[in-house]
């Protein structure tokens, strides 16, 4: 490599190396006026020490499940781990989708459903919330 293109690179690395130490040292926030460097914020709001405060019950919204054989158990078995609004507020699914749902949530998640009574919230499921049959 000849001597000019060695002392271009040379000044090209300078060029950047300069570069990133300039922007290393910027910081970025609100400036007051003739205060370089300090980054002004505004101070949190004062608190009361005997300020109460109350946000209320937590409102509770129960499902209302579709009519027929096997909603009590649906009920009964879905709401111990979660409420049944989430069988309201999903999408029809197919029946063998529910099938698997209800196998999934035995199987991966644990839930303490008897064959019986899962037998019964799969064909509840199955016949109420389908894209077929669900009535909206």
């Amino acid at each position: 490599m000849n001597k000019q293109k060695y002392l271009t690179l040379i000044m090209a690395m300078f060029v950047v190396l300069a570069g990133t130490a300039a922007y290393a040292q910027h910081k970025a926030g609100q400036y007051e006026p003739g205060s370089a460097g300090k980054i002004a914020r505004p101070l949190p709001p004062a608190s009361s020490i005997d300020a109460a405060y109350n946000v209320g019950p937590f409102p509770t919204y129960r499902p209302i499940l579709a009519p027929g054989e096997g909603s009590r158990e649906v009920d009964v078995y879905c709401n111990t781990c979660h409420s049944p609004i989430y069988i309201t507020m999903q999408p029809p699914l197919a029946a063998d989708t529910w099938a698997a749902e209800v196998a999934k949530m035995q199987k991966t998640y644990g839930a303490d459903i008897p064959d019986e009574i899962s037998k019964k919230i799969i064909q509840y499921l199955g016949s109420h919330y389908t894209p077929e049959t669900r009535k909206r």
